[in-house]
């Protein structure tokens, strides 16, 4: 992604788990949205580093009405 598109996402969801995250992003790109996780966990090596901040789902800002009410 080119840096105005990274500036054009926002959190979509907040997981606990990356593998939640990952079902979720699955899910969502079936549907036509574009999703990423953004992690601080060392790509999943170390989940627990992350646990306090959580996996984000990250949306671009026009998809994030539809993206919420299709997680929900």
């Amino acid at each position: 992604m080119q840096r105005e598109e990274l500036d054009d996402l926002v959190v979509a969801q907040i997981y606990s788990y990356r593998a939640e995250a990952e079902l979720a992003r699955s899910a969502l790109e079936a549907n036509g949205i574009e999703a990423m996780i953004e992690a601080d966990d060392c790509g999943g090596q170390r989940p627990l580093l992350g646990a306090n901040l959580g996996v984000r789902l990250l949306v671009r800002r026009a998809d994030e009405r539809k993206a919420k009410s299709f997680l929900e």
